[in-house]
């Protein structure tokens, strides 16, 4: 079959130097291939560079052939305006980036529709994507996520594109909505016979959803292969490790596998292998020139000198977890908390009892408006409750002995102030010295000259660490966790998991980790609540309730998580 989509030697260039470098990409009509690695490797900058979307500075060089016509991708005439959405669809992670706030969605998905029976095509189209007419009345901001990437869904195909490009298109939503966006868009692809190229960190939905993936790092692609070739038998060290940071659901890891260092500059790399320094199979050849891309298998190739030895590295053994009773003497109570913001259908929380004991860890799991994050706002006061009960140490919850980690880091750190400047203005509050600056960024397993450093010269995981210190500058006992590590790659993920582990050991440190990610809950906690609709569902030891879940709920939460393995 002819591909729908050939793109030979693209190249990505800025003034800093290569971003990408010289990749090759086919996509047959109806095929799904995947594009995976960490923040950094290159992944975005080509989706950019196939639909023209490159940042102000950053060119490309290039061919692209679209259903048999061929386009420079470094032409000053490359008709990209006819090529998007009539050709290629570019679909963004966050729908509030690709929808205007001042148009109601209906306009939007119309605007790529003819006049004479415009209407009618948007109501097509939003009942194509599940939701009813009436939307399109609505602006972005009135609707949920899963919703808003619906309608962007719709507005990305209503002229017809051959190609879909999705960049990360569910990072942010709970594990249900997540689910059904993808059956969604999957459904659509076999209607259409659309090609797909899906953009993700997150290897175990490629696995699933992916006919064929291609691994990329430091702006190289490093593997490729049939989805189960390259995830199964991976041929090179880069996507064995990365496959074994990924948290398995099924059982407990005494600690997550990771990956040392992080992903260098793509023009920082020449005549060697890119990922050299970080692996424990490089021998000297590896950093005397850069191997090439070779076949290991019919259909896959990696560009290794050394694929032979590459095994996925062994899972470690499930770790020895005690079977948990409830806690006996709770340093954390919560009893029949409620919670209704004005406007809303039913309550945030409705009667919410919770219990945490000293150096626990305890996972509040739902999806998105199941009332977790109301409920982790009120047990540190940044939310007051409209009835119930919060108490820590049989005391009402004061705000030194229990500290917010936000999902966000950078927007929980003032960005005008370096690092050192952030800490010891809450070692001031907590009337500690700042001398114990470097001591806290030790505790995190930062260097102390990140103290110099300003919140934008760090990486996301990195960030994240440093939020973690200033929690802790009050001499917190308890963390309460807000999704801290649902932005980050698998790879860091893995770190900042391991660390509020150390942590909670070394420390003796309480946690309430709120997350949508059941694999994760599954590695970080001791005990989780189940939240559905403001109510706690189902309650428990982590391996009962997430091994063999009572509720309904729960059940349905755990099959929409992505297999393993592919379901053929």
């Amino acid at each position: 079959m002819s591909p729908l989509l050939h793109a030979r030697d693209v190249r990505v260039t800025s003034a800093a130097g290569v971003l990408v470098t010289g990749i090759d990409l086919r996509v047959a009509p109806g095929e799904t291939m995947a594009i995976v690695g960490e923040s950094g490797s290159g992944k975005s900058m080509t989706a950019r560079a196939l639909t023209g979307l490159l940042p102000e500075g950053v060119h490309a060089t290039g061919r692209l052939e679209l259903s048999g016509q061929a386009y420079d991708l470094a032409a000053a005439r490359t008709p990209w305006q006819r090529i998007r959405g009539s050709q290629i669809a570019l679909l963004l992670q966050d729908p509030f980036i690709s929808l205007s706030p001042v148009h109601r969605c209906g306009e939007q998905i119309g605007w790529a529709l003819p006049r004479a029976g415009r209407a009618a095509g948007v109501a097509r189209l939003l009942a194509e994507v599940g939701l009813p007419a009436e939307v399109a009345e609505r602006y972005p901001f009135q609707l949920s996520g899963g919703m808003r990437q619906r309608v962007a869904i719709a507005a990305a195909l209503a002229a017809g594109p051959g190609l879909l490009i999705a960049d990360e298109p569910t990072t942010a939503l709970d594990v249900t909505t997540q689910h059904e966006v993808l059956e969604l868009v999957a459904g659509l692809q076999r209607a259409r016979q659309m090609g797909l190229i899906l953009i993700t960190h997150d290897l175990r939905l490629a696995r699933a959803r992916a006919d064929r993936i291609i691994v990329m790092y430091a702006g190289r692609l490093v593997e490729e292969g049939p989805a189960a070739e390259v995830m199964d038998r991976p041929a090179h060290p880069y996507t064995a490790r990365l496959a074994a940071c990924d948290p398995p659901v099924t059982h407990r890891l005494p600690a997550l596998p990771t990956i040392p260092g992080s992903v260098p500059r793509p023009y920082a790399v020449s005549g060697a292998c890119a990922f050299a320094d970080r692996c424990d199979l490089a021998v000297e050849a590896c950093r005397t020139a850069e191997p090439a891309l070779a076949e290991v298998a019919h259909g896959h190739a990696a560009a290794c000198v050394r694929p032979s030895d590459v095994r996925r590295v062994a899972a470690p053994s499930a770790a020895a977890v005690p079977p948990v009773a409830g806690p006996s003497s709770a340093l954390l109570t919560v009893r029949g908390l409620t919670k209704r913001f004005p406007g809303s259908a039913g309550p945030a929380l409705d009667g919410v009892d919770l219990e945490v004991a000293a150096g626990e860890a305890v996972a509040v799991v739902g999806e998105s408006g199941s009332g977790k994050t109301t409920l982790a706002r009120c047990v540190v006061g940044l939310e007051r409750a409209d009835g119930g009960s919060v108490e820590f140490g049989g005391r009402a919850t004061g705000p030194r002995r229990v500290q917010y980690v936000f999902q966000d880091p950078y927007s929980a750190l003032n960005p005008g102030l370096t690092v050192g400047a952030s800490l010891a203005e809450a070692l001031r509050a907590a009337g500690r010295p700042r001398s114990e600056v470097p001591g806290l960024l030790d505790l995190v397993g930062l260097p102390a000259a990140y103290a110099r450093r300003r919140p934008r010269a760090l990486s996301g995981g990195e960030r994240q660490r440093v939020a973690i210190a200033r929690a802790l500058a009050p001499g917190a006992e308890m963390l309460v966790c807000d999704e801290p590590v649902s932005a980050l790659d698998v790879s860091v993920q893995a770190q900042v998991l391991n660390l509020l582990s150390d942590l909670r050991r070394d420390l003796g440190l309480t946690l309430l980790f709120i997350t949508h990610d059941l694999a994760v809950a599954r590695q970080v906690a001791d005990r989780v609540y189940v939240m559905h609709r403001g109510r706690v569902v189902e309650t428990g030891p982590v391996g009962d309730v997430l091994g063999a879940p009572t509720h309904e709920y729960t059940q349905r939460l755990l099959a929409s998580v992505p297999a393993a393995t592919r379901a053929e």
